[in-house]
C-alpha cells in the first residue's frame, strides 16, 4: 500500500455517467456538463482538497446492446449526449497550478499522428499535468462509427493498440532531441535540424514519416492509465501503463493487484512502475444514521433500467430478456447462458429475495463505503492495506457535491493519518505521482526504446 494514497475525482463531460438517474437531483450540475463554469468550478474545488488528478472518462459510441437498441441510453442519458473531453483541459489547466488532468482517447478515434500532436499540446498548455487514458473500446456501435464492419475481438484490438503506441512513442520520445531547440535569436537559429528526425513508421495499420510537430513537452510522453481487465489488457498495462484502473469488489482486488504487478515485472519493469488505483463511491455522514438515509436517496433516483443497460453494453449481453420483476432466486442457470452473469448471480451473496431489475443498483453497491468520516477512513484505508493498492477514483452521485462532500469531511481524516497529501510537490504530474523520478519516463519503459 502507498502512503499517501492518491485520490482521482471520477468524471465524464456527459450527464450521467455512472450513477445513472442522480441528474434528475436538484443539488447537481450534470445537466450543465455542456458549459464551462461547472468545469472549472470542480477543477478549483479539487485542487483545494489536494486531489492528485481528474480523471476524465468518455466513449465514442452509444451502449445498444440492452433491447438491441439505444433508446433506453437516450432517454436515460446513459453517456449520451457526451462531449469530447479532451477540450476541457486547456480551460481546466488555466484555472489550476496542481492538479493533474486525465483524459480518456480510444485508438480507434485519432490517428496517432495527430494525437500525439494534440497530447503534446496539452502537455505543453499544462505545464506537463497531463495522462492518456489508453481505451480499445468495447462497444461495437464505437467500430461502426470509425469505418469497422465489426469490433474486432480483444486480443486484436490490443495487437492494434501495440502499433499505435509504438507510433506515438517514436513521435514523443524519439523525433526531437533533448536538445534540439536552441532559440538562438542573434544567429536566427530556433532550433537545429540535425538534432531533428523523421520515425518513417511502416506497419500493419499505420505508414507514418514523421517528425513530430512538436517540440518535446515538459513530460514529452503524457502520463500513461489503461484499465483492461482480461489477459490481454492486463498484460497491455503490465508493459505500458504507469496507473490502472480497477473496479473490482473489495474480495477480489488483491489477487487482480498482485497479478498485474508480477506481469509488470516479467515485463522487465518494476512492481512499483504502475499504480493502482481502485473505484469507489463514498457516501459520507456526520453520523451513521445521515448516511444511511444518503445512500436510501440515492438508491431512490437510481435508474434501474439506466444501470441494466450499461450492464448489458458491459458484459455484451442483452439483460432485457429477463423480466426485472422475478426474484433473483427464481432465475435458473439455463436462464444466464453467459457465464460472467451467472458467476455473479451466483456469488455475489445479493439477497436472493431481491429482484432481477435491481441487479445493476447492487452491483455498484459493491464499490459503495458508507459512514462517517471516520469510518469512511477507516474502510478505506483497510481496503487499501488488503488490496494493496496506491489509491482510489472517486465516483460521484452529484457533482460537485459528491466531491466537496470527500473534502470537508473525509480528507481532514485521511490527512491527519498522513494517508492524503496535504500540499502538492513541485513539478509535473509524473514527478507528483512517483516522488524522487524524472519528468520523463524511466530507462525501463518500452516507449525508452525509441528515445534519441
Amino acid at each position: 500500500m502507498r502512503t499517501p494514497l492518491m485520490f482521482n475525482a471520477f468524471t465524464m463531460n456527459c450527464v450521467s455517467h455512472i450513477m445513472h438517474g442522480q441528474w434528475r437531483r436538484a443539488d447537481t450540475r450534470q445537466l450543465e456538463y455542456a458549459s464551462l463554469d461547472p468545469w472549472l468550478e470542480l477543477a478549483t474545488i479539487l485542487e483545494r482538497g489536494c486531489f492528485d488528478a481528474l480523471f476524465i472518462a468518455d466513449v465514442i459510441g452509444v451502449y445498444e446492446v440492452f433491447e438491441g437498441n439505444a433508446r433506453t441510453p437516450v432517454r436515460e442519458a446513459l453517456q449520451i449526449p457526451s462531449n469530447d473531453p479532451s477540450l476541457l483541459i486547456p480551460a481546466m489547466a488555466s484555472a489550476t497550478k496542481h492538479l493533474g488532468l486525465a483524459y480518456t482517447s480510444s485508438i480507434f478515434q485519432e490517428h496517432p499522428f495527430n494525437f500525439a500532436r494534440r497530447a503534446s499540446t496539452l502537455d505543453h498548455l499544462s505545464a506537463g499535468r497531463v495522462a492518456w487514458n489508453i481505451v480499445t473500446s468495447y462497444l461495437p456501435n464505437a467500430a461502426h462509427n470509425f469505418g469497422l464492419e465489426v469490433l474486432p475481438d480483444g486480443d486484436a484490438r490490443y495487437a492494434w493498440a501495440d502499433e499505435y503506441l509504438e507510433v506515438v512513442y517514436k513521435l514523443w520520445e524519439g523525433s526531437w532531441a533533448d536538445d534540439a531547440v536552441v532559440r538562438d535569436t542573434a544567429a536566427g537559429i530556433h532550433a537545429d535540424p540535425d538534432k531533428i528526425r523523421r520515425i518513417d513508421h511502416v506497419g500493419r495499420r499505420y505508414r507514418v514519416q514523421g517528425p513530430h510537430l512538436c517540440e518535446p513537452s515538459p513530460q514529452r510522453t503524457p502520463v500513461l492509465y489503461q484499465a483492461g481487465s482480461s489477459a490481454a489488457g492486463r498484460d497491455f498495462a503490465a508493459r505500458n501503463a504507469e496507473g490502472t484502473f480497477l473496479a473490482v469488489p473489495r474480495e477480489g482486488g488483491a489477487a487482480v493487484v498482485a497479478d498485474l504487478r508480477r506481469r509488470a515485472v516479467a515485463a522487465g519493469r518494476q512492481a512499483d512502475d504502475i499504480l493502482c488505483v481502485q473505484g469507489v463511491h463514498v457516501i459520507v455522514g456526520s453520523s451513521e444514521a445521515e448516511a444511511r438515509d444518503k445512500a436510501e436517496a440515492i438508491d431512490a433516483w437510481t435508474s434501474e433500467p439506466a444501470m441494466l443497460a450499461h450492464m448489458s453494453a458491459n458484459l455484451g449481453v442483452d439483460l432485457s430478456s429477463i423480466d426485472p420483476a422475478r426474484r433473483i432466486g427464481d432465475i435458473r442457470p439455463e436462464e444466464i447462458t453467459v457465464s460472467a452473469v451467472r458467476s455473479m448471480l451466483d456469488g455475489s451473496g445479493f439477497d436472493r429475495e431481491r429482484s432481477f431489475g435491481e441487479l445493476g443498483k447492487l452491483l455498484s453497491q459493491q464499490l459503495r463505503v458508507v459512514g462517517t468520516p471516520e469510518q469512511v477512513a477507516d474502510q478505506l484505508e483497510s481496503w487499501a492495506r488488503e488490496s494493496d493498492l496506491d489509491g482510489f477514483n472517486l465516483i460521484y452521485d452529484t457533482t460537485p457535491g459528491s466531491f466537496v462532500d470527500f473534502i470537508e469531511q473525509v480528507a481532514p481524516v485521511l490527512k491527519a493519518r498522513g494517508l492524503m497529501q496535504r500540499e502538492y510537490t513541485p513539478g509535473s504530474l509524473r514527478e507528483k505521482l512517483f516522488p524522487g523520478r524524472a519528468a520523463r519516463l524511466p530507462e525501463r519503459h518500452p516507449a525508452r526504446a525509441f528515445a534519441r
